[in-house]
């Protein structure tokens, strides 16, 4: 059975910094994709980043560049996300998810319960 499991989510006040980890059991996720969305309260779920098997390419979404690093080390089949310079619209329950095969288009089978950040002004 495979799970994904994020830790790290919690209460920051706006500026501060947060890192969330997702560790996955059941199967090795080196040769896919990972990345991370997010779904605020009566918002649509929506992506935040993903990182390639190798971790040579990121992608971000527009609102978190700059802001959000997304990282994996796959000898421990976990990817982070590190965030900074949080915001109140940051303010969400994060999701990570794993791609089917590791190849484009990226379609996000496995996910991850979530874990609720809160970002306070």
């Amino acid at each position: 059975q495979v799970q994904l499991v994020e830790s790290g989510g919690g209460l920051v006040q706006a500026g501060g910094s947060l890192r969330l980890s997702c560790t996955a059991s059941g199967r090795t996720f080196s040769t896919n994709f990972m990345g991370w969305f997010r779904r605020a309260p009566g918002k649509e779920r929506e992506f935040v980043a993903h990182i390639s098997p190798s971790a040579g390419t990121t992608s971000y979404a527009d609102s978190v560049k700059g802001r959000f690093t997304i990282s994996r080390d796959n000898a421990k089949n976990t990817v982070y996300l590190q965030m900074s310079s949080l915001k109140p619209e940051d303010a969400a329950v994060y999701y990570c998810t794993g791609d089917r095969d590791g190849r484009p288009p990226l379609v996000w089978p496995y996910w991850g319960q979530g874990t609720q950040v809160t970002v306070s002004s």
